[in-house]
């Protein structure tokens, strides 16, 4: 025969629960699922929302543009200056030129090329900027005096530097191996990638409470295991928002650069070839800098999904 528990009193352990019951690991994938539904919708929405500003302009804007004494504070909204969105999005799928490849594959090609590029140099920066912040947060001194060149570097203006970083590099080689144009262009992208990653990981690196820091001490931890088993974990929140700007600027440095240089094969490049067609082929230029806008999310969102995993690897570590 059974026996009956009063109300109020706990169920054993090996009971089975009531039918209809939720079970409470339900409750975090429901929001999980909601936050990435959120994440799309906003996605999307600020996709329409644009086409809805640009074609909205387009019907109630001056063709000639607007001016205020004499300086124009509007764009053109003619076909030459911005052409239809479906204009653009099917001179994607006609040739370059007469007989030769569909623009989109032409843009897709650039697009990986650049792409290399901001790799390499998106990694060189992210070296440089984490052997910085480490001997930033090892030395205060050394903090005090670099820091603020550090945050001065990035007001040099880059049309500036990339024909001297192109000058400089066209004389290096490395044994048999001479530089390469591309080179250049991945030390300017190294160049912008590497602030975000200094100045975030040393504020995470610093983060950590010095009660904290003071338990390490209490078991004989070094400034090496205090590094690695307590400020780099506590730099993580810092540090993936400081990847994701550092890989955005990377990208920026690399089109900038292939601009400036005039280095052939990439998005950047395509971006001055298309612009010649800009009076005769206007959505032409739009399919470029699509081209680019598109690197940057697509960056963007490699982060994101890496920051995404590890950070859910390190919750369940710390849960089980």
């Amino acid at each position: 025969m059974s026996t009956a528990h009063p109300a109020g009193t706990a169920r054993p352990a090996g009971s089975t629960r009531p039918a209809g019951s939720t079970h409470p690991t339900g409750a975090p994938g429901r929001r999980r699922w909601l936050r990435r539904g959120n994440a799309a919708a906003g996605a999307v929405g600020g996709v329409v929302a644009t086409v809805l500003v640009w074609e909205g302009y387009k019907a109630v804007g001056n063709p000639d543009g607007s001016s205020i004494d004499g300086v124009r504070v509007l764009p053109r909204a003619d076909d030459d200056a911005m052409p239809h969105i479906w204009t653009v999005l099917r001179r994607f799928g006609q040739p370059e030129i007469l007989g030769g490849q569909p623009v989109w594959l032409v843009v897709l090609h650039g697009c990986l090329f650049t792409l290399g590029v901001v790799a390499v140099g998106f990694a060189a920066g992210t070296v440089v900027g984490f052997l910085l912040a480490t001997l930033m947060q090892r030395l205060r001194f050394v903090e005090r005096g670099l820091l603020p060149y550090v945050i001065l570097s990035q007001t040099v203006p880059l049309v500036a530097l990339a024909p001297v970083v192109a000058g400089w590099g066209g004389q290096l080689s490395f044994g048999p191996f001479a530089w390469q144009p591309w080179m250049s262009v991945a030390m300017i992208s190294s160049y912008l990638a590497f602030f975000p990653v200094s100045v975030g990981l040393l504020r995470g690196l610093q983060s950590p409470s010095p009660i904290a820091v003071d338990l390490m001490r209490s078991y004989a931890a070094g400034w090496w295991r205090t590094l690695v088993k307590l400020r780099l974990p506590a730099s993580l929140p810092y540090l993936f928002p400081a990847l994701r700007l550092a890989g955005a600027a990377a990208v920026v440095g690399a089109v900038v650069g292939e601009i400036s240089t005039g280095t052939r094969g990439g998005i950047g490049r395509l971006v001055i070839e298309y612009s010649r067609d800009a009076t005769t082929d206007p959505a032409k230029v739009y399919t470029a800098m699509a081209g680019a806008a598109l690197l940057g999310l697509f960056v963007a969102a490699v982060f994101a999904a890496l920051e995404r995993i590890l950070t859910r690897h390190r919750g369940e570590a710390v849960a089980s």
